[in-house]
């Protein structure tokens, strides 16, 4: 049978595709590129706000529509079962925590076909290191689809590093709910992990996911030791969520903005061009206009290189759900006011790098393409360069959110 895998959510879920297609198509399934091909539809979803549960409703709707056998995996297959069951009576449910066994019941349900088949190659290999986190943020209905912290082995890990390395791949994102975890409950950490994935000769660049400040702290040297290496981008995705000391105690993020603010100066010491990703959640429940003021500030002060910001959406059975709502008129307001600085601060961080030159790999195909440079700021190219070739650019003038460049040479 022919199978459409289609992934919506973090890089976690994206990683945990490609194994579910290595599953079938070790049954001897085709993965096919469109579901107007599929026999099968494999929807992994992602429910992390209320948009998104409604974005997976429908794609569930479409599929059934178009006559596709549904398979449902991630985050809204553990939380929210029983509103996929109503759209879909009898069709495989499968959450995060059961997908060692994904492979039996999709040879139960659609048996095999023939000799293994070869799932559709990507430019990149990701690597999910672990399942769960050590938070208890009142908000996140994500704790619930993952559960608690489950590391998992690093001999493992390190022969899926090693096999795409081998298979070509030069770019490897490790991803987890909060990376910096890797190793909390027992075993080697993530630095350490990160050290013996370099012992593999070769070009590549290794990416490291999103991780919570108070968890990346006591890893801080090791991770800023390993960006010595300059296969490992110097990059780190740190969400602050909030410039508000009150609001990070009701959110329970567990550190304080003075002691995210130190970190942050902490690996800019160390490293300079060291690029910082975080996230903004605007309106929380309680938010006052001296707290959004305060975000507003920390905003200016932290110029981060990339900056995510979301309106706050109460998600079911958090605590967050019960409090008390901040108006939407007023959220909405919030929301721009930070959209509109986020995009003044990237373009002045980005300003500083026009005219430089850099060493960078080519990533993804869009409008031309996009190449990576050591710190992973996206730089716009014309042309079709083949992916996963090392290139020299310099950067000619840039947006908020990206740069252009023209090609120097290639390696």
């Amino acid at each position: 049978m022919r199978y459409y895998v289609e992934t919506h959510g973090c890089t976690m879920n994206f990683g945990e595709s490609r194994k579910l297609s290595e599953d079938m198509a070790s049954l001897g399934h085709q993965q096919v590129g469109t579901p107007e091909e599929a026999d099968i539809a494999i929807l992994n979803t992602c429910t992390v706000v209320d948009t998104t549960e409604k974005k997976m409703l429908d794609r569930i709707s479409q599929f059934k529509r178009m006559g596709l056998e549904v398979v449902v995996t991630g985050c809204m297959a553990k939380v929210q079962p029983r509103r996929i069951e109503i759209r879909l009576p009898g069709s495989p449910i499968i959450p995060p925590e059961d997908y060692g066994g994904f492979r039996e019941e999709m040879a139960r349900r659609f048996g095999t076909a023939g000799e293994p088949t070869v799932p559709e190659a990507t430019p990149d290999h990701i690597i999910p290191v672990a399942q769960g986190c050590r938070g208890n943020c009142s908000y996140c209905i994500t704790k619930f689809a993952r559960g608690d912290l489950l590391s998992y082995p690093a001999d493992g890990l390190i022969e899926d590093f090693n096999r795409g390395i081998s298979n070509g791949s030069k770019e490897i994102l490790l991803t987890a709910q909060d990376t910096a975890c890797y190793g909390l409950d027992g075993g080697i950490d993530l630095p350490e992990l990160i050290r013996r994935m370099l012992r593999t000769e070769g070009d590549y660049r290794i990416r490291v996911g999103m991780m919570n400040p108070n968890h990346l702290h006591p890893i801080a040297e090791g991770m800023l030791e390993c960006m010595n290496d300059d296969r490992l981008y110097r990059f780190l995705h740190i969400p602050v969520q909030s410039g508000s000391n009150t609001i990070l105690r009701g959110m329970r993020r567990g550190y304080t903005r003075e002691s995210f603010m130190e970190l942050v100066d902490m690996l800019r010491s160390h490293h300079p061009d060291i690029s910082i990703a975080t996230d903004i959640i605007t309106s929380f429940p309680g938010e006052t206009d001296e707290d959004h003021l305060a975000t507003m500030d920390l905003v200016r002060e932290l110029k981060a290189d990339t900056l995510n910001i979301t309106r706050f959406s109460a998600r079911p059975g958090t605590d967050a759900a019960s409090m008390e709502p901040v108006h939407g008129r007023i959220a909405k307001a919030r929301s721009a006011e930070l959209t509109a600085l986020k995009n003044e601060v990237e373009y002045n961080v980005n300003q500083r790098m026009v005219g430089r030159c850099y060493d960078a790999l080519a990533t993804e195909h869009k409008d031309g393409t996009i190449v990576r440079t050591g710190n992973y700021r996206p730089v716009v190219i014309d042309g079709d360069i083949p992916l996963g070739t090392f290139v020299k650019v310099r950067v000619t003038e840039c947006r908020p959110t990206y740069l252009f460049g023209e090609l120097l040479e290639s390696f």
